[in-house]
């Protein structure tokens, strides 16, 4: 499926330290934080249709979907994504790739063994590679490509773009061993994930120099040492074909060729039904379409009761032929049209549902898992208390059932940052932070400020009509959003701002009603054309954009409506009659309708405001949170959990302004430039957690130019303990000391309230289910040379066979 909600370049990439300026959060009591026995639960399987190799068939072709070609062959560049990590699997030595539990394990063939030999006075790691081991030119994989790959990696010479250093900092010499088949590495201290080193392990032709390893890597692999070899690229036929490696030493690839097709999400139907591609990740509606295409193969020619006309019911399909068959030959005309177009509809779907016969969906749990992200840079989640009660809000039971239940997958939360279930380190310490509880999540709200009425009041500090507020009316006036292809809503009511002039109250109720009802159809009319916007609740009408909430920075937000200024005197009026003086609510307000006047004229009833309804604020401001969300076809799930999420956080008091932005634009101009309060997106499982989850969660400092350095603390929410956690942990040569330490570093990132983990994210392929040794992988990395067919009748790809 769409990796959207992924960010790009997360798979073994840059993993460099992030910065935030808030001080240091006040944590709750973290002992006894897990909430599970010491032993991981376990993961689910992987589902690969696994197969001995004596009974797949040799030779044939695989034609593999992938989202876009390779923006790089280099991996360690910060434009390599999920596709240079699939290519580059085939082609190139992955020293300790991960098996079935997320553990790594070493890979035989390429090393004999690797261990540490010494621990003092410095850490010493001998690697024994494997006596047959050689590139694709012939030569032996030896110390020299180890310490070329060392010196381009360790970040001394900045003439190498390279996108992470991790760990290769710490090395201080690379020497030959006893013979050209061993190679030492002495580390300056310790480090505890040695084995995330050199993989992939590139030749030295390529680390070599930065030329090489700038621009040689990008475009082509002239030098491999994996099953198979880089045959061509195609941006013409969109794909990337790879060959069998004759100087391959281990089990010989079942494949002739293996060819990886740039196939867009959207269109993973059409090319599993034309023959285009045998194996692609699809979203669920395409897995529900397989599901019922395998179901009908025994319908014996009967209609189906799905697709196109499957929801007519006998009544209208009667009305139907009536009308195309009547005495008004315009409507029978029109009518005659829909009909054989509809036809031609359910003939195409028909054909495409027999094609999908020839699929089986494989499922299980990618090794990445989706969050809720709270931007604590600024505005009202700078503050901890409301991050925490956010998080509170949250029933993350229901949102794993939303996305999992329905395909028949465990639907659990995630109850840690820094593994999966499954994993040796899992354990889950969302105790840290609290189960669910919308009472407490108030009380935090009340601690830090927030209260129902609080956005009707007057910021202490401000004189109504003030130069400040006349000024701020007249920004949001003139501040509305241009048509940028974003969609919006806005739960938890409007904003109403209290800026109106002194003559505006001096107005009678008759001028009021009459200067309301003319503004109004003003904002009707010019809010029917900016389609994306809509307020939730309020007449299902398109509304004039409401102000953004406190410390909100780029991002076009809802601003107040045109008439806000001849209705601010009426608005005061209603606020004084709802609210008592200590802001609760009067008995009026609990009536249907709430206060008459304020929005229409004299005698008419009209909508409770936002903050009688139940939406908190605080000085004049309603407690608003920016909510953004992808928009393309491939994140509906992300933005059927955006919604829960927006419903159970109104339950508290807290609205949110939903805005859908195209995919492209999703993390560049949003999460990574932190136009957002709220967000989903997903990070990768790693069998390092010290080393590759540390950037993600460290404490950010401010750069010497005032800005914040981020990388991918997206959330800029972190603490020094933490970072001391990782820090001790990447030392730490004793497994089960490290992951201990990485225990302790997720209880305090549960407790910082930054990061909120959803649920482990489903992994759908769709294989021809004459393949074998392939689909839904989990945490274990393909082995490429076992994939074929299951046997000799079956060998060619399904697009081999339609030709």
């Amino acid at each position: 499926m769409s990796h959207v909600g992924v960010p790009r370049g997360t798979v073994r990439k840059r993993r460099t330290l992030a910065l935030l300026t808030t001080g240091v959060l006040t944590i709750p009591v973290l002992a006894g934080c897990s909430s599970g026995d010491e032993e991981a639960p376990r993961g689910v399987a992987q589902d690969i249709a696994p197969t001995a190799r004596q009974a797949v068939a040799d030779g044939s072709t695989v034609n593999w979907a992938i989202d876009a070609l390779p923006a790089t062959f280099n991996a360690f560049q910060a434009d390599a994504d999920s596709a240079t990590t699939r290519v580059t699997e085939a082609l190139l030595p992955t020293l300790f790739p991960m098996d079935k539990a997320g553990q790594p394990r070493l890979n035989p063939d390429y090393l004999e063994s690797a261990k540490v030999i010494e621990r003092e006075p410095k850490q010493v790691v001998l690697y024994k590679l494997n006596q047959q081991a050689v590139w694709s030119d012939g030569r032996e994989i030896g110390a020299p490509d180890f310490v070329a790959q060392w010196r381009a990696l360790r970040g001394k010479d900045s003439a190498f773009w390279t996108a992470r250093n991790s760990g290769y900092e710490r090395i201080e010499k690379i020497e030959r061993g006893a013979d050209d088949l061993q190679v030492r590495v002495t580390f300056s201290k310790p480090y505890g994930d040695w084995r995330s080193l050199f993989s992939p392990l590139y030749p030295k032709e390529i680390t070599g120099s930065p030329e090489t390893f700038n621009d040689g890597a990008r475009t082509t692999l002239k030098n491999t040492a994996g099953p198979f070899v880089l045959r061509g690229v195609s941006k013409a036929d969109g794909t990337v074909t790879l060959a069998r490696n004759p100087r391959w030493w281990g089990d010989k690839a079942k494949l002739d060729t293996l060819v990886f097709r740039a196939v867009a999400p959207k269109d993973r139907t059409k090319a599993l039904t034309d023959g285009t591609v045998d194996v692609a990740d699809v979203d669920p509606s395409t897995a529900d379409r397989i599901t019922l295409a395998r179901r009908d193969r025994g319908g014996n020619g009967q209609p189906l009761t799905h697709g196109p006309g499957a929801d007519v019911s006998p009544a209208a399909a009667l009305y139907s032929y009536a009308v195309a068959h009547g005495s008004d030959e315009k409507a029978a005309e029109a009518e005659q049209a829909a009909r054989a177009k509809n036809r031609k509809a359910v003939l195409a779907y028909a054909a495409e549902q027999k094609a999908l016969r020839d699929f089986a969906v494989r499922k299980s749990l990618e090794p990445a898992y989706t969050q809720l992200a709270l931007n604590g840079e600024s505005g009202p989640l700078a503050d901890d208390r409301v991050r925490r009660a956010v998080a509170r809000a949250l029933d993350r039971e229901e949102l794993a059932r939303t996305v999992l239940g329905p395909l028949g997958l465990p639907a659990k939360p995630l109850g840690s940052h820094l593994a999966l279930a499954g994993q040796p380190g899992y354990a889950d310490g969302s105790g840290a932070l609290g189960e669910q509880n919308e009472k407490e999540a108030r009380a935090l709200l009340a601690d830090a400020g927030w209260t129902r009425g609080g956005a009707l009041q007057q910021p202490k500090d401000t004189k109504a009509g003030s130069e400040a507020e006349k000024k701020g009316g007249k920004e949001g006036e003139d501040g509305a959003d241009a048509d940028t292809g974003e969609e919006k809503k806005t739960t938890g009511g409007a904003e109403k701002e209290e800026n109106a002039e002194k003559k505006d109250a001096e107005k009678t109720d008759k001028d009021e009603g009459k200067a309301d009802k003319a503004s109004r159809d003003e904002e009707d009319s010019a809010a029917s054309r900016d389609e994306g916007l809509y307020i939730v609740g309020e007449d299902d009408k398109p509304a004039a954009h409401a102000p953004a909430a406190t410390g909100t920075s780029a991002v076009p937000a809802l601003a107040p409506a045109r008439h806000a200024a001849f209705q601010s005197a009426a608005l005061l009026r209603q606020a004084a009659a709802v609210l008592g003086e200590d802001g609760a609510v009067a008995a009026q307000d609990k009536q249907p309708g709430g206060a008459a006047g304020a929005y229409a004229p004299a005698g008419t009833p009209a909508p409770a405001p936002a903050a009688a309804k139940g939406q908190l604020g605080k000085d004049g401001k309603a407690l608003t949170l920016r909510f953004v969300l992808p928009s393309g076809p491939g994140s509906q799930s992300l933005r059927t959990v955006g919604d829960k999420i927006a419903a159970m956080l109104e339950k508290i008091g807290i609205g949110t302004e939903i805005t859908k932005v195209p995919d492209e634009s999703y993390f560049k101009d949003h999460i990574a430039s932190g136009v957002y309060d709220l967000a989903l997106y997903s990070w990768p499982a790693s069998a390092y957690p010290a080393t590759d989850g540390r950037p993600i969660y460290a404490k950010p400092e401010p750069a010497t130019d005032g800005s914040l350095l981020v990388e991918q603390n997206y959330t800029r929410v972190g603490t020094d303990h933490i970072d001391q956690l990782f820090d001790r942990a990447a030392g730490e040569l004793d497994e089960k000391a490290a992951r201990d330490l990485m225990k302790q570093a997720d209880a305090r990132i549960w407790a910082a309230a930054g990061s909120i983990p959803l649920y482990q994210r489903p992994q759908l392929v769709a294989v021809d289910k004459k393949l074998a040794n392939v689909g839904a992988f989990g945490f274990a990395a393909p082995r490429y040379q076992d994939i074929g067919f299951k046997n000799r009748q079956a060998a060619g790809s399904s697009a081999d066979r339609k030709k």
